[in-house]
């Protein structure tokens, strides 16, 4: 899912060597013209809008009635269907509300519901986002060097957020990273994400990941993994914007991964030992091919020896010989992204009389794990249902902020009802 809209922007435009801020903004918003707006005055009302739509339903940019910030409106339909299903939102929700990184998407609010007999429906309040870097990529835009920088390296800083606290995303792509005009990034969707496997004999699902971004051990049937499957994600987004095409695009897995060997070359037997008899089978039978590496530099300008150097580190067979997110951050290649970052654009930094006031730490973990034990006992949908529903209101308790509930009275839904009639549950906010 990738939410994309308008939001006051309250942070400096970033601008690059030989760029105005105006036209670094401009250059960035081209991507996505149709859905930006001006950032909201006291004098204009925008009215709610559906502006995504996909298999969970309609992402709305609507108004938070407590303060008239923008904001987007998730729904999640369908939520206590089965088992399953009911407890990947319920892990999905808890994660929403445990982060507290800016690179990271949270949940700013949870509409309450009226009473557990309907309670059916989910719907999650999110900062509202402008476009995502899908969009950025394939548009006809210039991404400079600095862009890229920048970019890779919010994605590493919050990988890194998620993989101390012990969260595999599992489902890094571009269009799961959404951005504003100023260049910000954050991290989205975490429908597939999960808590880390410590037991290697533990069987982990293998339907994960994007297919042009998923890692070779995922593509061999690997029965576990690790974190390393989300920097060979990062690793296929940077050469993305680097190139500004899909590294590996393929049909089928099998496609996939002869991509990737025509690149990578043949792996040692060591390096596919968690892969299933099948596929270790099928591809030691294969004749060698070379390491081809040395194509990256093609890719563009911009692929410079460090850059090259860095892909090379994330894209590894061998997923324990892969870099991590903290050491990738240690890299020279993202001296300057980071210093981009925290010299205009981060909310870490404060701005005081004597110049900018810069942390300790730039690249902060999670200061403890996601803990998952509340699914380990969950046995039915209806204690899913029990769980979550108090979840929602014990959210509230202690707290002076005034909880939104469902107003299927206003305007906005019944203008929207009358436009998609086959979404007529779709509705708006009220006090």
């Amino acid at each position: 899912m990738a939410v994309v809209g308008a939001r006051s922007n309250r942070h400096n435009i970033i601008a690059f060597p030989g760029m105005s801020a105006a036209t670094s903004q401009q250059a960035i918003l081209a991507a996505t013209q149709t859905f930006y707006h001006p950032p909201i005055t006291t004098q204009e009302i925008q009215p709610d809008r559906p502006i995504g739509y996909g298999a969970f339903g309609v992402v709305w940019s609507v108004t938070d009635p407590r303060d008239g910030r923008r904001v987007a409106l998730k729904k999640m339909p369908n939520v206590f269907q089965n088992l399953v299903s009911s407890k990947r939102v319920y892990r999905e929700i808890k994660m929403l509300c445990f982060f507290k990184h800016e690179n990271v998407l949270s949940a700013l609010d949870i509409l309450q519901p009226h009473s557990i007999d309907f309670f059916q429906e989910i719907y999650v309040i999110t900062e509202l986002m402008q476009t995502d870097l899908h969009k950025i990529i394939v548009s006809p835009q210039p991404l400079t060097a600095d862009h890229v920088k920048v970019f890779l390296y919010q994605i590493l800083r919050g990988l890194k957020y998620l993989h101390s606290a012990n969260i595999l995303h599992r489902d890094i792509k571009p269009g799961n990273l959404l951005v504003n005009s100023n260049c910000v990034l954050k991290i989205c969707d975490f429908g597939l994400a999960r808590v880390v496997e410590p037991d290697e004999g533990a069987f982990m699902t293998q339907e994960v990941v994007t297919q042009y971004y998923r890692a070779p051990e995922l593509l061999m049937g690997a029965a576990h993994y690790s974190a390393a499957v989300d920097i060979w994600s990062v690793g296929c987004i940077f050469a993305e914007l680097l190139g500004r095409r899909i590294l590996f695009q393929a049909q089928t897995p099998i496609q996939q991964l002869e991509l990737i060997t025509d690149l990578l070359g043949t792996p040692k037997e060591e390096d596919i030992r968690t892969a299933c008899v099948g596929a270790r089978t099928h591809m030691l039978r294969q004749r060698p091919k070379g390491n081809s590496m040395v194509a990256l530099y093609s890719l563009s300008s911009q692929a410079t020896h460090e850059a090259v150097h860095l892909l090379h580190r994330m894209l590894v067979f061998n997923p324990e010989k892969r870099i991590s997110c903290a050491d990738a951050l240690t890299h020279p290649y993202m001296d300057e992204g980071r210093l981009r970052y925290h010299s205009c654009m981060c909310r870490c930094c404060p701005n005081t009389a004597n110049g900018r006031q810069y942390v300790s730490d730039f690249e902060p973990s999670s200061p403890r794990p996601f803990d998952d034990c509340f699914e380990r006992d969950l046995t039915s949908v209806h204690q899913v249902k029990d769980r979550l529903f108090q979840f929602i209101y014990d959210r509230y308790k202690g707290l002076y902020r005034m909880p939104l509930c469902i107003n299927p009275h206003s305007a906005a839904f019944k203008s929207f009802t009358r436009e998609f009639p086959q979404n007529s549950h779709i509705i708006s906010l009220y006090k």
